[in-house]
């Protein structure tokens, strides 16, 4: 049994409330065992029964619940270097498509790799990915866009859960475009995905999720429904890439379909997050995706004042968001998209962990959780914000073992 004594300041980010209020305690005290949280409170309660326990010095510094990396597609072959000089030219997403690039450039270099290609970098990049303070994430396939290589995706994620201490959710994505070879039979990919794809997914209880790209360049609200509907059949926890592009009435599906979340948004409607917040739906930014590819970043403010929460995720790709540092998603969260660095914490820890239902699990810092938390230099949360970059993250704990680098 351990104790943390020392600490500045303590963001609980417990659930209740408003997407501003994450529950901070002042000279706090967190005690742990065997993997979870005991005991949350001002030092100077601490129950005499852990007097004994072993003390862990926060030399002052204040602590955080471990980050929740809610959204992203961290198995691909390859990378696309090229297309980051392409938009900074000006070239648009579909020249840069008709150019050889985008999606159907990472599906060609994901179905060349082999399995243990893909589980070899992908467990590299999982390994800096934890070092930025993440340890619960989302992985999504969505780069093999054939049964074969769909499932190589999701068995590689399979693998990451077995040798890694975070917690990892897996969602199927074969929903991300159409592939080359069905350019001339869309209904027949559709097909694929329904009959094949998802039933070989459930068979194997390779993915907790279903996502589909909803988008005029990918898939439409009908046929979205369709794939989602029969997720759900076998298991699968609806999600959506969701109005990014144009307000293609991806908010509303989401929450007719009863999605955990609706990601990315920036186009969305205000009947979208009218419906959002009626049924629940988390709301997913990925502001990242707006500083690579140029386009307007999401709003963040319309949707608390919808009543929505708000979740903050890398959406860390080889294209359109080719970065894995969260802490710096967050500080575009305040920058871009109008949240206060409380908000933006909210939505980096337990909003997070609700868009992939491990609300209950992760995300906060409360008795019976998983002791995922982080001890950072800094005075409090506006600080870490404002001083991107200067204010580091002085140690990381997973199931309340210290990461070693």
């Amino acid at each position: 049994m351990h104790v943390l004594k020392n600490i500045s300041t303590l963001y609980t980010c417990r659930r209740e409330g408003l997407q501003k209020n994450v529950h901070p305690i002042q000279n706090a005290a967190v005690v742990w065992a065997e993997g979870k949280f005991k005991w949350v409170g001002k030092e100077e309660g601490l129950p005499e029964e852990y007097h004994s326990a072993e003390v862990v010095d926060a030399k002052g510094n204040m602590v955080v619940p471990g980050l929740v990396d809610c959204h992203t597609h961290l198995c691909f072959g390859g990378w696309r270097p090229d297309e980051f000089e392409m938009r900074i030219r000006g070239k648009s997403y579909l020249e840069i498509a008709k150019a050889g690039g985008g999606i159907l450039s990472t599906v060609k270099q994901t179905r060349a790799a082999t399995f243990e290609e893909l589980y070899e970098k992908s467990a590299s990049l999982l390994k800096k990915i934890m070092a930025r303070g993440v340890t619960t994430i989302e992985c999504k396939s969505g780069y093999g866009l054939a049964l074969q290589d769909e499932i190589k995706q999701l068995r590689v994620y399979k693998k990451l859960q077995e040798h890694f201490p975070v917690e990892i959710k897996i969602t199927f994505l074969g929903a991300h475009t159409i592939p080359p070879e069905f350019k001339s039979n869309r209904n027949g990919y559709i097909g694929l995905i329904l009959n094949e794809m998802i039933p070989a997914v459930a068979e194997e209880n390779l993915a907790d999720f279903c996502d589909v790209f909803v988008e005029e360049s990918a898939f439409t609200v009908e046929e979205a429904q369709k794939i989602l509907e029969t997720g759900k059949k076998y298991g699968l926890t609806p999600k959506l890439h969701a109005d990014q592009l144009s307000d293609g009435g991806g908010a509303e599906l989401a929450a007719e379909v009863g999605a955990i979340s609706a990601d990315h948004l920036e186009q969305v409607s205000d009947e979208g997050l009218k419906k959002m917040a009626e049924h629940g739906v988390t709301g997913v930014t990925l502001p990242l995706a707006s500083l690579y590819t140029q386009q307007p970043y999401l709003d963040c403010r319309r949707l608390v004042e919808a009543g929505v929460p708000v979740a903050v995720a890398t959406d860390f790709n080889p294209g359109s968001a080719p970065s894995f540092d969260l802490p710096l998603a967050m500080m575009l969260t305040c920058n871009h998209g109008r949240l206060t660095p409380a908000e933006t914490l909210k939505a980096a820890t337990i909003c997070a962990a609700q868009a992939i239902g491990m609300e209950n699990v992760v995300g906060s810092v409360e008795p019976g959780k998983k002791a995922d938390f982080l001890i950072i230099n800094s005075p409090d949360i506006n600080f870490w914000m404002y001083h991107f970059g200067g204010s580091e993250i002085e140690r990381i704990y997973i199931k309340g073992e210290i990461l070693r680098a």
